[in-house]
């Protein structure tokens, strides 16, 4: 295909903000390389909310969730997704793109399927260290499929495995700290701690976090992203330490300002801590309340020495603040092997498989 004519893209994903804010990412680069670019996503999920802000024509369609075990549900949402599957396949016919991208979660399924039946070929992203089942459900039809872990190479067909990495938004590596200082109330030169535990906050870290403040705040400052109604109204006026239930427009003034951070270990977000090298401790979520998944990114992330790990069920005050002084005293090592990973351009890497596509067809 020539460059000269315009090319057409859709994004597909959603159910989380980990399976949009990678879509998102791209969004501007595939603008520079000519894609005129269209999201399918459910009718009202998270995505459609996400995705307003970009200028982007959004395309609702039924979805319903594909379950390893027994739900009432299992005998109404195959149903949901056979409707999904056909009102795809409308939208791809109207819209006519030149390949699909998608990033997983269960509205991607029928997207992909429909693409796949109408010869439109299409691209997956798996930021996980194991396939997610609307993935695996994928992947069979798909002409390459980006990842984020080495590990994760040997569990996807040799010959259209790459490891990309996961995009991040550009604009979180254009903070600024003396910004991130007045927005915090900062007004000391002690070391900045940020804690941030996802969209909805994470209850055992904000505690822990909170119970070890006063050992803590003798040297640090400290941000604390806790998540949707999860602030400590007690401690709104602690000199040093600063809440916030939610960030969005100031996140990357906030990243400027951390010197290191305490984190969940969802793939994006860690992705985040790389590519901004970030020196952070992870606390995945447990196998009881997961697929373990946060667990596996984490001992890669740990083995590739760029992060302390913490499990969750070994999470105490004294764990934690050891970690943390030990986190800050070595954080120039962490720096250093986050800087010699080669997983910084996903942006620019991704988008030269979709072009690469394009030309092959």
């Amino acid at each position: 295909m020539s460059d000269s004519v315009t090319k057409k893209i859709v994004l597909t994903g959603g159910g989380s903000a980990g399976h949009v804010t990678p879509n998102i990412a791209l969004i501007p680069a595939l603008r520079k390389a000519g894609y005129d670019i269209y999201y399918i996503g459910s009718y009202n999920g998270i995505e459609k909310k996400l995705i307003e802000d970009y200028n982007v024509p959004y395309f609702g369609i039924a979805t319903g969730k594909l379950r390893r075990y027994f739900d009432p549900k299992n005998f109404t949402d195959p149903f949901r997704v056979l409707k999904g599957f056909a009102e795809a396949k409308k939208i791809l016919k109207k819209i006519k793109p030149d390949i699909v991208f998608s990033k997983g979660g269960f509205v991607s399924v029928p997207v992909v399927r429909a693409a796949g039946a109408l010869k439109i070929p299409y691209i997956v992203h798996e930021s996980d260290m194991t396939p997610g089942l609307a993935n695996k459900l994928s992947i069979a039809g798909a002409n390459r499929i980006c990842c984020n872990f080495p590990e994760t190479m040997r569990l996807l067909p040799a010959e259209k495995a790459v490891l990309t990495g996961t995009p991040i938004r550009e604009e979180l590596s254009m903070g600024n700290a003396e910004e991130g200082r007045k927005i915090c109330g900062f007004e000391d030169d002690k070391p900045v701690l940020m804690v941030i535990g996802g969209s909805l906050g994470a209850q055992s870290v904000n505690e822990t976090v909170r119970y070890a403040l006063p050992r803590l705040l003798p040297n640090f400052n400290i941000v604390h992203i806790c998540g949707k109604e999860k602030m400590d109204n007690l401690k709104l006026t602690l000199p040093g330490y600063k809440q916030f239930e939610y960030v969005k427009n100031e996140l990357k003034d906030i990243f400027a300002m951390a010197d290191i951070v305490v984190s969940r270990a969802g793939a994006n977000s860690i992705c985040e801590l790389l590519a901004l090298k970030k020196p952070n401790i992870l606390i995945p979520l447990s196998t009881k309340s997961s697929r373990g998944d946060q667990m596996l990114n984490a001992r890669s992330f740990e083995q590739q020495g760029f992060s302390i790990v913490i499990d969750n069920d070994d999470l105490d005050e004294d764990i934690l603040v050891e970690s943390i002084e030990d986190l800050y005293e070595n954080r120039e090592k962490y720096i250093e092997n986050m800087r010699n990973s080669n997983l910084h351009s996903a942006t620019d890497t991704i988008v030269g498989l979709i072009d690469n596509e394009l030309k092959i067809q």
